[in-house]
């Protein structure tokens, strides 16, 4: 399914691959399998590569990057999506820091 575009099987490869489960663990691979179901709005997947740029995992590490990420992700409701956005505002990393902006997202 996934070599069919089904942007949930995607997804799904992606998390094997950053997990290492029922595969090396790669996280270029789970990044390039996330970017795929992202590309096609996949909220699970847009936020899980936002953690990828966050953590550096498969991507250099940019926390801008992270921000647009998640925010697409948390655009569409996604719960982890707004909490992880509610950690940059915190933290202020990609974005200025602003703490009612993080209260609200948590």
């Amino acid at each position: 399914a996934a070599d069919q575009g089904d942007a949930k099987a995607q997804h799904a490869i992606g998390l094997c691959y950053a997990g290492g489960t029922g595969v090396a663990q790669d996280g270029t691979e789970a990044v390039r399998w996330h970017r795929l179901a992202a590309d096609q709005g996949n909220a699970k997947a847009q936020g899980a590569i936002g953690s990828h740029y966050a953590s550096g995992t498969g991507v250099a590490q940019d926390y801008a990057e992270a921000v647009r990420w998640c925010r697409l992700a948390a655009n569409q409701g996604d719960a982890s999506a707004q909490f992880s956005l509610g950690v940059c505002y915190a933290s202020g990393a990609g974005v200025d820091q602003d703490f009612r902006e993080a209260a609200r997202l948590f």
